[in-house]
């Protein structure tokens, strides 16, 4: 491995820093060997549990580098610990830079092979042949996901399944090599059909992979735990559902957000002010209801990028829609317009990431066609969010499928929240305020 490469480097240059050379303190040597052993075995066992060296092949890069940024925390609270119970030299001041270089190189290496990989697979290699038997809502939406991230390395064959037979099943698979079988929770197969299939995949090593419907939310709302052998379904406790999560996420917020009114919107606030009122008349800001935490509705501050319409509260903004100012273009572009909205964290009402709160309309028309929907009412909406650093932004194309994917993402962070995703949340929508996003409208 690579990383036990650099790690037995930083020995060496602690090493050749503490001593003349190496012929010329063999003690220094062979005390040394031993904890450098320890480090690294030290370092193998934490990777099992942190899983850095576990890239699936739909592991998205910010809970890649969450894996990371655990993994040297970890690690460097074992070295303190190591050094002081063995209290060896080893383990002395100078290998605190060290592990600081250690873990900007590791992170730069571990990046570049995650692109690479990603890259290589978006030319078509180190693919994996998939299917899916059935068709519904659940299999479209993931069937769009695969055919946008090419990067994941999946290539679907389509197969006729309304005239399934088990002989032409398995050739198909022997033919074209497939490795998954994706088949929705909601299909039209008797439990005798169902049971053959699953024995025909084992036997042909066919992966075999469930899509639950998305029209339902039990399997968002329920744990799968276990008394004794027996599986039993559990309420599902999200991260945010424990007060030292909550406080630590809403502490971040109010500091945050202090800091931002102060230091950017003081000076940044009167120049949009003044481009906005030379621009088109009406007011500077745009006050509209949402749907906050618990479905409680608040008023949501923006700065106005459309001209003054009636439509604005119930009609959502379409591809080059003629409503949309100069400035308001450029606003939208870079998200600017969404910056009064650290108003509404400091009052409590938002958060700075958190599902993206939407028109009372739109959340009235999707609530009863999406099961999940109501997850999201269970964390304050934030500034920005996981849909929209991934682009899951506007009204493009399939609406139905995009939004479908929004509240996906939407769901996927309030079950999986850290304070590390929200960091890297916060940095990619910097980065994307700075280029300009091209999903924003």
């Amino acid at each position: 491995m690579l990383d036990l490469l650099v790690l037995a480097a930083v020995f060496v240059l602690y090493f050749l820093n503490t001593s003349r050379g190496l012929s010329d303190n063999q003690e220094l040597w062979s005390d040394s060997a031993f904890p450098l052993l320890l480090v690294m075995s030290f370092w193998v066992l934490l990777s099992g549990r942190t899983r850095i060296y576990n890239i699936s092949r739909n592991l998205t890069y910010i809970l890649f580098v969450e894996r990371i940024i655990i993994h040297f925390l970890l690690f460097i609270i074992g070295l303190v610990l190591i050094r002081k119970v063995s209290g060896n030299q080893f383990f002395g001041s100078e290998l605190t830079w060290l592990s600081l270089y250690l873990f900007v190189f590791i992170f730069t290496l571990k990046s570049a092979v995650y692109f690479l990989i990603r890259y290589i697979r978006t030319m078509g290699v180190n693919h994996r042949n998939v299917m899916f038997l059935s068709e519904n809502k659940s299999t479209q939406v993931l069937k769009k996901i695969i055919e946008d991230r090419k990067d994941f390395g999946y290539k679907i064959f389509n197969y006729n399944s309304s005239e399934l037979d088990t002989e032409n099943l398995v050739e198909f698979w022997k033919k074209n090599g497939i490795h998954t079988l994706f088949i929705p929770t909601e299909n039209s197969f008797t439990n005798e059909m169902e049971d053959k299939m699953f024995k025909l995949a084992e036997a042909n090593k066919v992966h075999i992979s469930l899509i639950p419907s998305i029209s339902k939310n039990n399997f968002f709302f329920y744990d799968l735990g276990y008394i004794q052998t027996q599986p039993i379904l559990t309420q599902a406790k999200y991260p945010l559902d424990y007060y030292s999560n909550f406080f630590l996420k809403r502490t971040f917020d109010i500091i945050f957000s202090v800091l931002v009114l102060l230091l950017i919107c003081s000076w940044l606030f009167p120049i949009i002010a003044i481009l906005i009122k030379r621009n088109s008349k009406g007011p500077v800001f745009f006050v509209q209801k949402r749907y906050g935490f618990h479905e409680e509705v608040f008023n949501c501050i923006k700065f106005r990028t459309m001209v003054v319409n009636e439509d604005s509260t119930s009609k959502t903004t379409g591809v080059n829609d003629s409503r949309i100012t100069k400035i308001g273009k450029f606003l939208r572009k870079t998200s600017l317009d969404e910056m009064p909205q650290f108003i509404n964290v400091l009052k409590g009402e938002m958060s700075i990431v958190g599902p993206r709160p939407h028109m009372l309309a739109v959340d009235n028309y999707y609530k009863p066609k999406i099961g999940r929907y109501s997850l999201r009412s269970l964390v304050n909406p934030g500034i920005t969010g996981l849909a929209q650093v991934n682009g899951l932004r506007g009204d493009a194309g399939n609406v139905e499928i995009e939004m479908n994917k929004r509240i996906l993402a939407d769901a996927f962070y309030i079950r999986n929240w850290s304070f590390t995703l929200d960091i890297v949340i916060i940095l990619k929508t910097i980065l994307l305020v700075i280029i300009g996003d091209k999903n924003a409208k």
